[in-house]
């Protein structure tokens, strides 16, 4: 299959597995055949089952990745490899690798940063009913903390763009880091799109890695770091407003009598409604300075953004790159004759 507007592009697919020996064959054959211009990596993250093996017998380049999660996984490989398009998959058979062309059509054609897969039917097979309720709660929260970008925050199928993926600092350990990957996109206001896909299930033999309530929590925790990272203000706001909100509760009695009689009868109530409001006024001053150092570090990291090539300029300079090299092909064939 040929991609159109990907003549002189080169892709890369990008596979993090952790004991797929059962599907990470298939999956890469597939890829070969759906992308054969692309080359395509697996990084094995300490599997005991045989996947580095299958993998190479497929025709893929493996690597390894020591520290356990997947995004160690995915910090490696943004490290590691080049290329002017990324194709990020799981190897456990459930997206459809056909797809790929059209996420890598997508991509070029919108000259988008980031395309996600928006897995169809992803809440009837999720595994299990605690996978498909997070899988709302996550995006609705998403939704509302971070804007209106993404509908499937916690889709592993995704396209990337050179100056995404060497752009992204990638600070997770596990699955919370396709949450991290949202945000960074909300956070630079990069161009985006979403495809909804196909969302296969698992094969007899392959087993989900995710722990609902472990992973759960870690996603939470996350949203919450990034909103610190992110959004100081409206962090730092949210404890200011709750304290100033508790400090007026315990302090309203006693200015009522305090009005009426001229006494402060309830002195430990009055002090510790001051601290209360002092408390606020802390979290208000916090969430102010650190406001500003946020909008610079955002201004920083797209600042970086613009000095990497986007896909329309990686075209046009490996087309060039090309055309020099047929133009000395062409003029070392009638030396060689003259030579001879």
């Amino acid at each position: 299959m040929h991609v159109s507007g990907s003549e002189n592009l080169d892709i890369a697919v990008l596979l993090p597995c952790y004991n797929e020996a059962a599907t990470i064959g298939t999956v890469v054959r597939n890829f070969r055949q759906a992308l054969p211009d692309a080359r395509i990596y697996v990084y094995d993250n300490n599997s005991t089952d045989g996947t580095a093996l299958h993998a190479v017998l497929a025709g893929a380049t493996v690597f390894r990745e020591r520290r356990q999660g997947k995004g160690h996984v995915v910090r490696r490989m943004f490290s590691d490899i080049d290329a002017d398009v990324y194709v990020m998959a799981d190897g456990d058979g459930t997206y459809a690798p056909e797809d790929a062309e059209e996420l890598v059509r997508t991509l070029i054609t919108e000259r988008a940063d980031m395309v996600v897969g928006i897995r169809r039917g992803v809440h009837q097979d999720a595994g299990r009913n605690g996978h498909a309720f997070g899988n709302r709660l996550f995006n609705r929260l998403y939704r509302f903390l971070f804007g209106q970008d993404f509908t499937d925050i916690l889709s592993g199928y995704r396209a990337f763009s050179r100056r995404y993926v060497k752009s992204f600092p990638a600070v997770s350990g596990g699955f919370e880091i396709e949450t991290e990957m949202s945000v960074h996109a909300s956070r630079l206001k990069l161009p985006v799109c979403e495809l909804e896909l196909d969302y296969g299930r698992r094969p007899e033999g392959s087993h989900s890695k995710l722990s609902t309530f472990r992973d759960g929590a870690k996603i939470l925790w996350m949203f919450a770091m990034l909103m610190k990272e992110t959004r100081p203000f409206a962090f730092f706001g949210t404890f200011s407003a709750t304290l100033m909100t508790a400090s007026i509760v315990f302090m309203t009695p006693v200015l009522y009598a305090y009005f009426q009689t001229g006494l402060v009868e309830r002195m430990p109530t009055w002090v510790f409604s001051l601290a209360l409001m002092m408390m606020s006024l802390l979290f208000l001053t916090a969430g102010t300075i650190l406001d500003s150092v946020a909008r610079s570090r955002a201004e920083q990291l797209r600042i970086h953004y613009m000095t990497l090539p986007g896909l329309a300029s990686a075209n046009i300079l490996r087309g060039t790159s090309a055309e020099k090299r047929r133009s000395a092909e062409a003029i070392s064939v009638p030396a060689k004759a003259d030579a001879a």
